[in-house]
């Protein structure tokens, strides 16, 4: 989805074009997702948990079931082990979806999520956009253009496979490989 900063209106909710198709070729090659999300807009006052619910709602209504939301709701100085590019949204969406943290992949936009992915002992993918930082496309170990390039890695091209495409940029999930 198109990154609006603390966001508490589903009607802001834009996914980037194609991610309805990209995330219905993970579903359909049976890959388990989860929806990982670091919202210090919450301990910021800036946004409520039921708010940051409404918008994944809204989110899995235009590109259908994402699984299980793992949100941190902490300030980055809050130290807790949850907020990306700490493990624990990692760990916790494995756990979730019962695969081994090592058998998942993290796609995601910004370094931390990469972060995230190693210190879990996951792969990470990391899918620019305009916020990225040049130096985290540096450090990325695996760089797909879309998401639809992403999901090129994981499940094969599309012409490999006969599923739905089209195209897609970013969004922070993890999935378990299969």
């Amino acid at each position: 989805m198109f990154d609006v900063p603390y966001n508490a209106d589903p009607a802001q909710v834009r996914p980037v074009p194609g991610a309805a198709t990209a995330l219905a070729r993970l579903r359909d090659a049976g890959v388990p997702l989860a929806l990982v999300s670091n919202q210090s807009g919450v301990a910021r006052g800036l946004l409520t948990m039921a708010q940051v619910e409404a918008v994944n709602h809204r989110l899995e209504e235009l590109v259908g079931p994402l699984g299980p939301w793992l949100v941190c709701p902490h300030a980055p100085d809050d130290g807790c082990g949850c907020r990306k590019p700490a493990p624990g949204l990692v760990l916790a969406a494995a756990a979730a979806l019962g695969v081994d943290p090592g058998d998942c992949v993290v796609i995601g936009d910004i370094g931390s999520d990469m972060g995230a992915a190693g210190a879990a002992g996951a792969r990470g993918i990391l899918v620019p956009t305009p916020v990225t930082r040049a130096e985290e496309v540096l450090a990325a170990s695996e760089v797909a253009d879309t998401l639809d390039d992403a999901v090129d890695l994981l499940v094969g091209p599309r012409d490999a496979v006969d599923l739905l495409v089209g195209p897609s940029g970013p969004v922070d999930l993890l999935v378990g490989d299969r």
